[in-house]
């Protein structure tokens, strides 16, 4: 299972940073709104010296997935965009994106549980019956709102590769969040 660990958006911590790049994680998602282009540019590029095997990617700003040699996750309002620009991670709030989004990478199923401000959620029913009716191959799909290790396990299932979460990983020690998560496999 491939787990997604998304930054908080409270600014660039290296040590808060690197716990969570050091706890087990597969990929990491920058997601600072905030930070202008060259200090989200030195935070990618200071995560890709601390966990090198550690996938990256760069939430909204191509230019900085660009000159990181990182993926790039273009949010909901963000323009469509050729997926051979750079790996390509969007959202997937509803079954209907899917058309447009399937030549991507990669895709957060969002928000799978209660998460806050995130409208009303799939749940693990309808993520399901989803899953059933893809191809099976295709983007790396990751359930991504209100996951936790406590309903991670209701949420498996051939096609998802696995979960994406910034809680879990940000409040509290990541290496545990980490192992809840494995698991919960």
């Amino acid at each position: 299972m491939i787990l997604l660990a998304i930054t908080p958006g409270l600014g660039f911590d290296r040590d808060r940073w690197s716990a969570v790049l050091r706890s087990g994680v597969d990929a990491f998602l920058i997601r600072e709104k905030q930070l202008e282009a060259r200090a989200l540019l030195d935070a990618a590029r200071w995560c890709q010296d601390e966990a090198p095997g550690i996938e990256l990617w760069v939430a909204g700003r191509l230019d900085v997935a660009l000159s990181a040699g990182c993926g790039l996750h273009a949010p909901e309002a963000y323009p469509e965009l050729d997926p051979g620009w750079a790996p390509l991670s969007r959202p997937l709030h509803a079954e209907a994106q899917w058309k447009d989004r399937k030549t991507c990478r990669q895709l957060l199923v969002s928000p799978v549980f209660d998460s806050p401000g995130k409208g009303e959620p799939w749940g693990p029913a309808r993520l399901h019956r989803f899953l059933d009716q893809l191809p099976p191959t295709g983007p790396r799909l990751l359930a991504l709102g209100g996951v936790e290790p406590a309903n991670a396990g209701l949420l498996r299932h051939p096609r998802l590769a696995g979960l994406a979460a910034i809680r879990p990983f940000w409040m509290g020690d990541p290496r545990r969040a980490v192992a809840a998560f494995r698991t919960a496999e």
